[in-house]
């Protein structure tokens, strides 16, 4: 038994540096091996590999794309306006060795990437209008702008996009990052926003101009409504006035044809006739509480007197 325990203690020592000996590299992940801290192999590839126990160490990096994200910072625009940029970068180990040998760690490389992106944005802000770094490429303008910084006019045409300064950004800060084994692959602007003192008087000054817009749709309005009024007026003396001629027109003609009765029936028995006329006078004259004085020679009473 006691000749086992040396040969079980060499077995699993034996069992521990083989483990320590082979290493599997994922498809996500590149490897350098270092031996006392100095790197002695090239790029290993995905797979099953073997070191020197001990002696050698795998150091694993990333193959897939990174993500940095930088501090808001206050910078000054061009034309004096101060604004919180907040930007963002997608970045990628290209060259292992020489990431190891320059940054060692993603913390590390990630700390030179605020250095370097922070630096080429503030220049690039500072040297633009806020309005280009907030209009799109396919922005067209309503009017003929114009800009002046220090005295300076500068036109629309004279202005970049947001896309065109980003894509300086990007061309200039990648310049400073293959040193480092890094390919920065993309650079963002995630959000711009006016300081505390400047949004105040922004807001302020877009609630005046919404008010001043909507006071002209409003004065538009009235004028509008003034002008429909105006025509609907006149529409209607044109037809009150059409329809009061129809009906004079009507009221002529129905008083021809009642004359033209009248004079018909006249015709026919001028003496009965004449009588039905007097008839309806004595109806309509004498009245209940009326007096009327006339003489009795009057021809009003001279169907009275043939009574008699």
């Amino acid at each position: 038994m006691k000749k086992l325990i040396p040969l079980l203690i060499l077995i699993l020592l034996l069992f521990v540096i083989g483990q320590n000996a082979i290493y599997v590299n994922n498809e996500s992940e590149q490897a350098i091996v270092t031996q006392f801290g100095k790197p002695v192999s090239d790029i290993i590839p995905p797979g099953l590999h073997f070191k020197i126990p001990i002696m050698q160490d795998v150091n694993r990096f990333e193959s897939r794309i990174l993500k940095w994200d930088g501090d808001p910072n206050q910078i000054p625009t061009k034309d004096k306006k101060y604004i919180w940029i907040d930007t963002t970068a997608r970045w990628q180990i290209k060259d292992p060795l020489k990431f190891f040998k320059t940054v060692a760690t993603e913390n590390g490389a990630q700390s030179r990437l605020d250095d370097i992106i922070d630096s080429v944005v503030r220049d690039a802000v500072s040297e633009r209008l806020l309005v280009e770094l907030v209009r799109g490429k396919d922005y067209v303008s309503l009017g003929e702008e114009r800009f002046e910084v220090d005295g300076v006019q500068i036109l629309p045409e004279q202005m970049l996009g947001r896309e065109e300064i980003l894509a300086h950004i990007l061309s200039k800060a990648s310049a400073s990052t293959p040193e480092y084994g890094i390919e920065l692959l993309d650079v963002q602007i995630k959000r711009i926003n006016y300081v505390e003192q400047v949004r105040t008087r922004v807001y302020e000054r877009m609630i005046n101009e919404r008010k001043k817009v909507a006071a002209q749709y409003r004065s538009e309005g009235e004028g509008e409504k003034a002008e429909i009024l105006g025509k609907m007026q006149r529409e209607l003396k044109e037809i009150s006035s059409e329809a009061y001629r129809r009906a004079l027109e009507i009221r002529g003609a129905a008083d021809a044809e009642a004359a033209a009765i009248y004079a018909e029936a006249y015709n026919q028995d001028q003496e009965f006739y004449s009588f039905l006329r007097t008839l309806e006078s004595y109806k309509k004259t004498i009245r209940d509480n009326g007096r009327m004085v006339i003489s009795t020679d009057s021809d009003y009473y001279r169907y009275f007197k043939k009574v008699e």
